[in-house]
């Protein structure tokens, strides 16, 4: 007999679903594959692609959901980005991706020798 473990996130999901089937208006997606929808009552949500990660909403999208913007970003219309923006990325931690810095305890475990002037002190 297999054990079928249901979480509060899978009723969040099945409540997502249910919104989208019974009023939800498909807005747009993402890069990452999210959808984006609205109502009539314009509440405003979003089904994720994969992981449910709140950090893999990009800043144009982000702005549409609190409603910093009315219109939803526009792929056509994008405005330009600038030469120092780095493409979004969601947050990595916890992942084989996640930044290490040299002398983390499950890396190599060496780091650099420490410079300037410090000299320990020796009992005499």
């Amino acid at each position: 007999m297999q054990i079928v473990r249901i979480t509060m996130l899978d009723f969040m999901r099945l409540g997502a679903l249910v919104d989208v089937f019974l009023s939800g208006k498909l807005v747009g997606a993402d890069t990452f594959g999210n959808r984006y929808y609205t109502n009539k009552k314009s509440r405003r949500w979003v089904v994720f692609s994969g992981t449910t990660e709140a950090s893999k909403v990009p800043p144009e999208w982000q702005q549409w959901l609190n409603r910093v913007e009315e219109s939803a970003p526009n792929v056509v219309h994008q405005p330009p980005r600038f030469f120092w923006q780095k493409p979004h990325l969601p947050n990595l931690t916890g992942t084989v991706h996640a930044y290490r810095p040299p002398g983390y305890i499950m890396g190599k475990g060496a780091r650099d020798k420490a410079t300037g002037d410090y000299e320990p002190w020796q009992p005499k």
